[in-house]
């Protein structure tokens, strides 16, 4: 039903056949996630327009909002901003 509602919206779905979510299961996961929270959750949608805004929205929120277990129960930009400023301190000792 998923890959219908795309196609009716002249969208082309950027996963591979069925059974091979293998291939990206983390990408897979955050989908999963996405169509769960959002898409079914507020569901029929009126407008490909509603659905953009909407997945903005979700996306700001997962990624400054959501506190993740797996990295700490803080929100993913929080990790990403800790990981890079722990990069830095090294390149420059790197480069003296």
């Amino acid at each position: 039903r998923y890959t219908e509602r795309l196609a009716e919206a002249g969208i082309e779905p950027s996963v591979g056949s069925k059974g091979d979510s293998y291939d990206n299961a983390l990408a897979e996961t955050i989908n999963g996630l996405y169509k769960a929270e959002l898409i079914h959750r507020r569901a029929p949608w009126k407008t490909v327009e509603a659905v953009e805004l909407a997945t903005l929205e979700w996306v700001t929120w997962f990624n400054h909002q959501r506190l993740l277990e797996p990295i700490g129960y803080i929100p993913p930009a929080e990790a990403e901003e800790r990981y890079y400023s722990q990069l830095a301190p090294q390149a420059e000792y790197a480069c003296t």
